[in-house]
């Protein structure tokens, strides 16, 4: 089938994230060159960079309708085209309330599914594909490839009118197929840099002092360098804390054992107790 979005699309397009999702010169970069190759664009990065936002920033930016598959341990590639909803359908004939005769009106779309069948273009997010087994991501692009599956159950053939936009996220929990890694644009999405996180800042918080930002930020970078924590906190810990400070009321921090609402920055009892030992052996108070 003929792709429908050429490579002329990559001077076309130019994306430049949204107004509450900022983004890096190579990121944007990545993200046209999926757009503009037809490749599902695979992004990797530590929890709390955005790896899931993006895709909702690119579906905005396109004016697209997002379509979210949540990947699990036991996902199939073929969970995401369809399913035959035949305990239902049982269900129906035993208690003769239904004309079970229409085997269509039991499939139902998956994610991958339906943005093979929408008449118009998708963004589709495939969120955190390392959490399937290992055969799960060379399925899932053999049918990315083919761009269209048969319903077995009703033998008709969906064929995709518009390819999909296709942005898969990762955490790293297990080696992807060199097969896989081949027919994607990768992006790893570093931590942002602290020009960047105050401009992020600003954008959930506006009204928020400099001379405040500026300590919550001093307090937060200091915090992720700590050797001994198991988890840093990430941007959207940063964000929810400094909501917590500002409806508090508080205008001043410092990193010590007075710290407020640690608990929206540190989530493991063990963090929580390295924090306590580095500041004095007293377990802070939790938010």
């Amino acid at each position: 089938m003929k792709p429908a979005w050429g490579l002329v699309t990559l001077r076309a397009m130019r994306f430049k994230g949204t107004e509450s999702y900022l983004t890096s010169e190579s990121l944007r970069s990545a993200v046209d060159c999926a757009v503009a190759l037809q490749r599902p664009l695979l992004v990797k990065g530590e929890p709390g960079t955005g790896k899931t936002l993006l895709a909702e920033a690119i579906a905005a930016a396109l004016g697209l309708k997002l379509l979210t598959w949540n990947v699990k341990s036991t996902t199939k590639a073929q969970d995401g085209l369809y399913v035959y909803d035949a305990v239902q359908r049982l269900h129906d004939s035993r208690f003769n309330d239904k004309d079970v005769r229409d085997i269509r009106a039991y499939i139902r779309m998956g994610p991958l599914g339906e943005s093979f069948a929408a008449p118009e273009r998708r963004v589709l997010l495939i969120d955190e594909i390392d959490k399937a087994d290992l055969e799960f991501p060379n399925d899932l692009l053999h049918e990315i490839d083919r761009m269209r599956f048969r319903v077995i159950e009703t033998d008709e053939e969906v064929v995709a009118k518009q390819r999909p936009v296709v942005v898969i996220t990762s955490n790293n929990e297990k080696d992807l197929p060199d097969a896989f890694l081949r027919r994607c644009v990768f992006h790893f999405i570093e931590f942002p840099e602290r020009d960047l996180m105050q401009r992020i800042v600003h954008v959930h918080h506006p009204d928020l002092a400099d001379r405040m930002v500026d300590q919550a930020l001093g307090v937060f970078y200091e915090l992720r360098a700590f050797s001994r924590l198991r988890k840093r906190p990430s941007t959207s810990e940063l964000i929810d804390w400094l909501a917590a400070l500002k409806s508090a009321g508080i205008s001043s921090v410092k990193l010590d054992e007075q710290l407020p609402f640690i608990g929206a920055l540190l989530k493991r009892e063990q963090d929580l107790m390295a924090f306590a030992d580095q500041f004095g052996g007293k377990m802070p108070k939790r938010a």
